[in-house]
């Protein structure tokens, strides 16, 4: 988990500074299809018992509520968009758009965790068998 952690931070980082074709798209919509993958993994880091399904719906449930944030423009809200990091997780304008990719990288947020699970329930099996 954390190996795909430290790939997918440089890259989602990344998005943010790419220039080139599809730059609008990957800048903003790739980007947080990866957004959503690196919440699901570092959530599932922190909570090791909760069941991927979990993780994912939750996280896409936040991320659109943070989505739906970026309608409001309070001065304290203001504030934390006013620098890079800011900006990067609570975004600084709404685009219906985005929730397609939100779904899109929960699911694979998913995907990537139960895989994870499944390797690991494996490995755990194995040494449990050949120790006996």
């Amino acid at each position: 988990m954390v190996l795909i952690l430290a790939v997918i931070v440089p890259i989602g980082f990344l998005t943010k500074f790419y220039s080139g074709p599809a730059e609008n798209w990957v800048n903003n919509s790739f980007g947080g299809l990866l957004y959503e993958i690196f919440w699901c993994l570092v959530i599932a880091f922190l909570f090791t018992k909760i069941k991927p399904i979990k993780i994912a719906l939750w996280v896409f449930f936040i991320t659109c509520l943070l989505e739906i944030l970026q309608l409001w423009h309070p001065s304290f809200l203001e504030l934390v968009r006013n620098n890079f990091i800011g900006r990067t997780i609570l975004g600084n304008s709404f685009n219906l758009m985005d929730f397609p990719y939100y779904f899109a990288g929960s699911i694979l947020g998913y995907f990537i965790l139960s895989g994870i699970t499944g390797l690991s329930d494996k490995s755990t099996s194995i040494r449990n068998t050949s120790s006996q």
